[in-house]
């Protein structure tokens, strides 16, 4: 029975002593066996406490890749710089002028990266910053970016504003003054001038006679031209004597609004456009042009993206 008592002590007591050698001063018995066993499972699960963000959690020494969206198609890398639209940049790649990092590209859809060396020709491309820019448009200015018969062009109004490469978004007639948005963001160009997109305008109509309040109604409605049905979303008088009305459209139709009054037999001796997109003429003087703010821009760019 001693023997048995003592054999009993000396287990208890070799136990007692390797719980000792083991466990830090002031821990609790069994919680280092707790976190072992957590850190050596292999059933995936991360002790409390664990970050995903942490610098060493998930670390990869392969190298980082390109995505699609690191990348972007040629054509628009050439129309965001300024050179041309995005159809004639197909056209210059097919051409076989443009080259990247000193290959001749000619496939239409090839992708790049913005650090690429791109020329066009021997001429280095480089990305512009996006610039917009409203002009109040005077009378006798054409709104086409050459022309070869050397007359007055709103290009030449806003040819010194800027370094980067502008054109106007759409059109006005020679005689029709008022409000001309510049930029070289082609896409938003695009969304603004396509036939679906619908961007508010405001025109100013003075006619050479009183104009009747059923024509005004008409003009809501729907009328027939030679391109088929147009219609005015407001329509109203603008003055007393009733020579003078305000036509809200969302057709960008080539000189539709005369050709509305004209179908009822009224001469438009005047037409100014007055609102564009968001934008009006508040503090801008016929013949000068400003900066669009950066609250204007992103005003600019939701009505672009209301489809």
């Amino acid at each position: 029975m001693q023997s048995d008592k003592q054999d009993q002590k000396r287990k208890s007591g070799s136990g007692k002593r390797g719980q000792k050698r083991h466990e830090k001063p002031g821990s609790r018995p069994g919680k280092r066996s707790e976190k072992t066993a957590d850190r050596r499972s292999n059933s995936g699960t991360k002790p409390d406490g664990y970050k995903k963000n942490h610098p060493i959690a998930g670390k990869k020494s392969t190298p980082p890749k390109y995505n699609d969206s690191d990348l972007i198609r040629l054509n628009k890398f050439i129309s965001n710089a300024g050179i041309c639209s995005r159809r004639e940049a197909d056209e210059l790649i097919v051409s076989g002028i443009i080259s990247v990092n000193g290959k001749v590209i000619t496939e239409v859809g090839t992708k790049v990266k913005t650090t690429d060396r791109v020329k066009y020709g021997d001429q280095s491309i480089r990305l512009e910053k996006m610039v917009y820019l409203l002009l109040n448009k005077p009378k006798d200015f054409t709104t086409i970016t050459d022309d070869p018969q050397n007359r007055k062009t709103a290009m030449a109004l806003v040819s010194g504003a800027c370094k980067e490469h502008i054109f106007p978004v759409g059109r006005l007639d020679k005689i029709t003054t008022g409000l001309l948005l510049f930029t070289n963001d082609g896409d938003l160009a695009k969304i603004l001038t396509h036939p679906n997109h619908k961007a508010k305008k405001i025109y100013h109509v003075f006619t050479d006679k009183n104009i009747s309040a059923d024509h005004l109604e008409q003009f809501k409605a729907g009328i027939q031209l030679d391109d088929g049905t147009i219609k005015a979303e407001e329509a109203s008088f603008a003055d007393t004597s009733h020579k003078q009305a305000g036509i809200e459209m969302h057709s960008g139709k080539h000189k539709v609004v005369r050709r509305m009054f004209e179908h009822f037999g009224y001469k438009v001796k005047k037409l100014d456009r007055v609102y564009y997109a968001g934008l009006t003429k508040k503090d801008l003087p016929r013949g000068k042009w400003r900066f669009l703010s950066d609250e204007e821009v992103l005003l600019l760019k939701r009505v672009a993206n209301r489809r």
